[in-house]
């Protein structure tokens, strides 16, 4: 019994004499080791002044068509989601989703309407709405409708049942509506190469912008400038499925270095 005492007082007074050394120890290890996890697990630092624009035009364009062209392409995604006939619930959340949207119809295998939702739209389908395409190879397609009260976008996919073709959807909007996005919706302008120039106010030579050789630009191009008489214009072409539709507007500076920045 009274070795058992020596010892545990010998063990106590051991532990007592290493606590100044066993804190010095992990101080030393704590800060070791901060300064190894730099090395390893750096703290996330996000640079922005290294992202951009040097050129005024490009910032310009972007700043203007960013707000326009998210939303459209996100109403690409989802109509693209689907490939079977969709029912009222995926329509109403669409509408709820995409508000500027105007329409959506659904039809059959022979192009006639099955459903349209609303019933009875604001404006009517003034042509025939022709989707053209081996379906099997292309899923969105879009055709525009040119009425008397403006054109209509329409973004079109096939839908099926088991592997037969049994019908399209079509999701319609007056891309005029999708431009009020913009933070300066008359400062931007959408060009539909071979069909109409698309703006909220913009004073613009339609006929000259569209006389421009676009087939041949966008073949060899996917953003630039062009001058249109005394003005010149900062563009960039976007595509919803095989069609391109370009967004332009006036270039701040026509001088300004054409070197190309797009992070789209």
């Amino acid at each position: 019994m009274k070795y058992t005492s020596v010892f545990v007082l010998l063990v106590l007074a051991l532990s007592l004499s290493g606590c100044s050394t066993w804190r010095s120890t992990t101080k030393y290890v704590k800060k070791s080791w901060e300064t190894t996890k730099d090395y390893i697990d750096p703290p996330p630092q996000i640079d922005t002044d290294s992202y951009q624009f040097s050129n005024p035009n490009q910032e310009k364009l972007a700043r203007l068509f960013t707000p326009v062209d998210g939303p459209l392409t996100s109403l690409g995604r989802f109509v693209n989601s689907t490939d079977t006939i969709p029912d009222v619930d995926w329509m109403d959340l669409l509408l709820a989703r995409f508000p500027w949207a105007h329409r959506v119809l659904v039809t059959d295998d022979e192009g006639n309407i099955i459903f349209m939702q609303p019933e009875v739209p604001v404006k009517k389908i003034e042509n025939p709405l022709v989707f053209e395409a081996v379906w099997r190879d292309i899923t969105l397609l879009t055709v525009v409708d040119y009425s008397d009260l403006g054109p209509e976008l329409y973004i079109g996919r096939p839908y099926f049942k088991d592997v037969e073709f049994r019908g399209l959807i079509a999701v319609g909007f007056d891309p005029r509506t999708l431009l009020g996005l913009s933070p300066s919706p008359e400062e931007l302008i959408i060009i539909h190469p071979g069909g109409g120039v698309w703006s909220r106010g913009a004073d613009v030579d339609e006929e000259s912008l569209l006389a421009l050789p676009w087939e041949d630009i966008l073949r060899k191009e996917v953003e630039g400038q062009v001058e249109v008489g005394d003005k010149h214009y900062t563009w960039l072409v976007r595509y919803i499925g095989d069609s391109s539709y370009v967004y332009a507007t006036e270039s701040v500076d026509p001088t300004a270095s054409k070197k190309s920045w797009w992070f789209f």
